[in-house]
């Protein structure tokens, strides 16, 4: 409801009821601005009720809303309530959110590298901090109350999605937990596995757009509705007849992409002109005079959007009045005032501010942190009016535009261009449409050759997107189940994880068809006239028979095979041989045995009818005798046909003729085992049974149906318990290396040690430190060597790692690759995941940093290394190596030698653009 809109009376009087029965609802939403839409009111309604909440709305509808009130009701309740994000980026813009409604004595941030006010009573952090949290049993989690998950969906993550999991099944009984998550078409379900494993959980669906979201296609200059209709969106609404003769229009007077034909010559027409889209000035243009601005502009190409921004630039667009280009110089001061001046010509600051004095920016991975956040508030405020941004924006930042615009439907995914999903679709395209400021959202797409707008119909009007768990068992979560719950117990609590839940749904459908193949196969056995199980043995016999059979010919063929290749390695240039079958049958004389040491004869023969060439074993189906000889010349002339004629006319005047064809008798009637199985069938009481084919027919439908049956129960046994089943074979490989006791139901000094370790290869690090391959290396050679664990380079580069030479690096390095092998060939043999192949391609970079030399130094040596390495790349890198250092520091203490190393290289790394920004 709009808030200027007064509400009729009926809405008063709801109003009024729930102010009485929701008071915490009521003033939390007196200090608000809007009215609540009714999924809001009923996921705060069931949070005051005690419930806990999961809500699915499309992007931008304002579910945080709900989450917001869990705070609120922590607040009024004297208990705590963390607020869990994926990524730290949305962590930091949550804590500011919060400080700035609660003030910072109440609000508190945990990040992993980041920790203020730890101990508040409202807490925001990413899922990893609080998952750790439950392992060590922190005092922190007491008297919570609220956990709220932003961005739930999140636990699909193949990487990173069992966090959720792991969190949801560990937090206490009495904790309420909130799920904020992107429509799913699966909601219910997951809804009703919250219900099973926290309890009694209200599940708030919403499909509705709060701002409505039109489709178009831009196709040269002219824009154009996707649909047809008042209906904004997809739905059933039929595509734009306007749209698809422009698109057939513009298609037929222009070349496919790509295609170069012959120049028109005289008499001919000319070639048609390749399509050229508008430019990317053009279309920004486009959107500004039509009051489309501001827009986000998915290009899935980092390169791509520093392209965009620097084709602007050079235009000379303006996009900002001068009292707004003012505003950005104060506010990217004030965001940028940590950067050394040094660096910032190698980080292309002056470009990059540039750029968003004009009202224009890129946003992807490989920018600075600083930049990434700075072009988020001056998009937000209206400052900057157009980002060209790959796919990493649409994850959780808030920055909402009036239009976002898709210049293609095809991405990189690190391995091949594929084509987006409808979910990928749906995500890129709902941020289009600010609530509060725009009455409604534009998504474009912009047409070039090959693109059809059924497919962007498709697209945009599908609304399936299920949420599937990724949830698996690894090392680390191994140790810490067993030691917190016991083996038995961890494996209970396996079993209760979403990814099971939906594993065993997945096969509900297959036992309830086993049922019915059982069912049937009683109907078959009934069907048999006579003894079922006699019948069976019958066939069986049959069976026998029929595999002695080919058997046996398969040897025979083997043998005359043989035979066959060694009687025509005895033919001699001369001989007469008789082709048996095939189109060259008859008489023929070798000119050539074509003899060859490695595989079989070939002999060239000239035949009665003048046909030269060579046969092969397969032209002979028994061994081949001479007949005769005939006298050649000693250089024979082939390609001559008067050669060929002469040979022929010599052969069929020898007088030599074709002996009778020669029946072989088969092995089969030779086989004593064979006679002896024939023997028994014509024996057995089946045999003699006037109607049994009719019966043997049965038994046959009987086999084929219940050899299916048993492959489906394979398939449910496969399923059923999979994740204990995974588990069980993680604890048998943790105990073969020390890290569980010899029943892989304790956990040894070596496995608390792990059960500290957080990284996708926490084993592999855990190894190399029970067996000191990282002893005695400098700060800056640890943080080489422990960077190729978390380091993973692009799949597209063609870099080849550098290491640093000398020191210790080298042989660390080379222990570390050894144990990793090892590792794998046990993982291998245990049927578990392998872990991630170290990676050092960060290696020297981190090492010159860790060393004090500069920025630039470091960019510029990896950049002549053939190395892309943008100093976002370079910043986040250097941060995850930090995190693991601060690990091992804290899991060995600074009295170990490893671990006073990993603290002054945490010293080292965290100066300069990798410690700017950190809060």
């Amino acid at each position: 409801m709009d808030s200027s809109t007064s509400p009729s009376p009926a809405d008063a009087y709801v109003a009024a009821r729930r102010r009485g029965k929701y008071p915490r609802l009521a003033d939390f939403a007196a200090q608000l601005s809007f009215e609540f839409d009714d999924f809001q009111l009923r996921g705060c309604e069931a949070l005051e009720d005690g419930h806990g909440v999961l809500v699915c709305a499309p992007t931008g509808a304002g579910k945080t809303v709900v989450g917001e009130f869990a705070v609120h009701l922590a607040l009024a309740e004297g208990r705590k309530c963390f607020y869990t994000t994926p990524i730290k980026a949305l962590s930091n813009q949550k804590y500011a959110d919060l400080t700035a409604r609660y003030g910072p004595e109440q609000v508190g941030l945990l990040t992993g590298d980041t920790a203020i006010n730890g101990n508040a009573q409202v807490v925001v952090m990413t899922t990893e901090v609080l998952r750790n949290m439950l392992y060590a049993g922190s005092s922190t989690v007491n008297d919570l109350g609220y956990v709220v998950m932003d961005e739930i969906h999140y636990l699909a993550d193949r990487f990173r999605g069992a966090v959720w999991e792991e969190v949801i099944l560990h937090l206490p009984e009495y904790v309420r937990v909130v799920g904020l998550s992107a429509t799913v078409s699966n909601a219910e379900e997951f809804g009703e596995w919250l219900v099973a494993v926290r309890g009694d959980t209200t599940v708030v669906v919403d499909e509705h757009r709060p701002v409505p979201l039109w489709q178009h296609m831009l196709v040269g200059n002219r824009m154009l509705d996707l649909f047809a209709g008042e209906e904004p969106g997809g739905g059933e609404a039929k595509i734009n007849p306007q749209l698809l003769r422009r698109v057939e229009d513009v298609a037929r007077m222009h070349a496919p992409a790509g295609l170069r034909g012959p120049r028109g010559r005289r008499g001919q027409p000319p070639r048609a002109p390749r399509y050229r889209p508008p430019s990317r000035v053009d279309v920004i243009d486009r959107l500004d005079r039509a009051g489309l601005l501001p827009a986000i502009v998915f290009i899935f190409s980092r390169a791509g959007c520093d392209a965009a921004v620097g084709q602007c630039l050079h235009s000379g667009l303006r996009l900002n009045t001068p009292e707004e280009v003012a505003e950005v110089r104060r506010i990217v001061d004030e965001r940028t005032a940590d950067l050394p001046e040094s660096d910032l010509g190698v980080l292309g600051y002056w470009e990059w501010r540039e750029g968003l004095e004009q009202g224009v920016a890129a946003h992807h991975a490989g920018l600075l942190p600083a930049f990434k956040e700075t072009v988020e508030e001056l998009f937000v405020r209206g400052l900057v009016k157009v980002v060209f941004a790959t796919e990493t924006l649409a994850l959780g930042i808030n920055m909402p535009a009036r239009t976002v615009m898709l210049e293609r439907l095809v991405k990189y995914n690190g391995e091949a261009h594929v084509d987006l999903t409808p979910g990928e679709y749906t995500q890129l395209t709902g941020r289009a449409g600010r609530r509060g400021i725009d009455i409604e959202g534009h998504a474009v797409v912009l047409w070039q050759p090959g693109v059809d707008p059924r497919q962007v119909a498709g697209l945009a009007s599908t609304r399936t997107y299920p949420l599937r768990s990724s949830f698996r068992p690894g090392y680390n979560m191994a140790i810490n189940l067993v030691g917190q719950f016991g083996a038995e117990e961890a494996r209970e609590l396996l079993e209760q994880s979403f990814a099971q839940f939906q594993a065993d749904r997945s096969v509900v459908g297959t036992a309830r068809r086993i049922e019915r193949n059982k069912e049937a196969l009683e109907g078959y056995a009934e069907a048999v006239s006579g003894d079922f199980d006699e019948m069976l043995a019958y066939v069986e016999l049959r069976k026998q028979i029929s595999e002695r059979e080919k058997l046996l010919a398969k040897q025979n063929s083997a043998t005359r095979r043989a035979e066959t290749a060694r009687s025509l390695e005895k033919l001699r240039k001369g001989d007469v041989i008789s082709v048996p079958q095939g189109r060259r049958a008859g008489l023929a004389v070798v000119v050539d045995p074509g003899l060859d040491p490695l595989h079989e004869p070939r002999p060239v023969v000239v035949t009665e009818d003048r046909w030269s060439g060579p046969l092969s074993v397969s032209d002979f189906p028994a061994p081949v005798e001479s007949l005769g000889r005939v006298k050649l010349p000693k250089h024979v002339e082939l390609r001559s046909p008067k050669t060929r004629r002469d040979i022929a006319s010599s052969l069929r005047s020898t007088g030599i003729t074709r002996p009778p064809r020669e029946r072989r008798r088969s092995g089969a009637n030779e086989d004593g085992e064979l006679a002896a199985l024939r023997r028994a069938l014509r024996a057995h009481p089946a045999h003699g049974l006037a109607d049994r084919e009719a019966s043997l027919r049965w038994v046959e439908r009987y086999q084929r149906l219940s050899a299916e049956t048993t492959q489906l129960e394979r398939k449910v046994a496969a399923t059923t318990h999979s994740l204990a089943r995974a588990f069980d074979r993680i604890r048998a490989l943790l105990a073969e290396r020390g890290y569980l006791g010899e029943n892989g139901d304790e956990v040894t000094d070596h496995g608390r040690l792990l059960g500290r370790l957080y990284s996708e290869s926490d084993l592999l690090a855990a190894e190399c430190l029970r067996h000191g391959v990282w002893n005695g290396l400098t700060p800056p050679e640890l943080a080489a060597v422990v960077s190729a664990l978390v380091y993973e380079a692009r799949r597209d580069a063609a870099a080849e790692p550098r290491l640093p030479t000398g020191g210790g690096v080298p042989t660390a390095w080379q222990e570390t690759v050894r144990i990793w092998t090892d590792l794998v060939e046990d993982e291998r043999r245990h049927r578990l995941d392998r872990t991630r192949e170290p990676d050092a391609g960060f290696a020297w970079p981190v090492y010159r940093w860790a060393r004090g030399e500069s920025l630039e130094k470091v960019l510029t040596a990896a950049e002549a290394n053939g190395q892309e390495l943008s100093a976002g790349d370079f910043v986040r890198w250097s941060r995850q190596v930090i995190d693991l250092l601060d690990q091992l520091r804290t899991v060995l203490g600074r009295d170990h030698h490893v671990g006073a190393a990993a603290a002054k290289a945490v010293r080292s790394l965290r100066r300069g653009v990798v410690a700017a920004g950190e809060v």
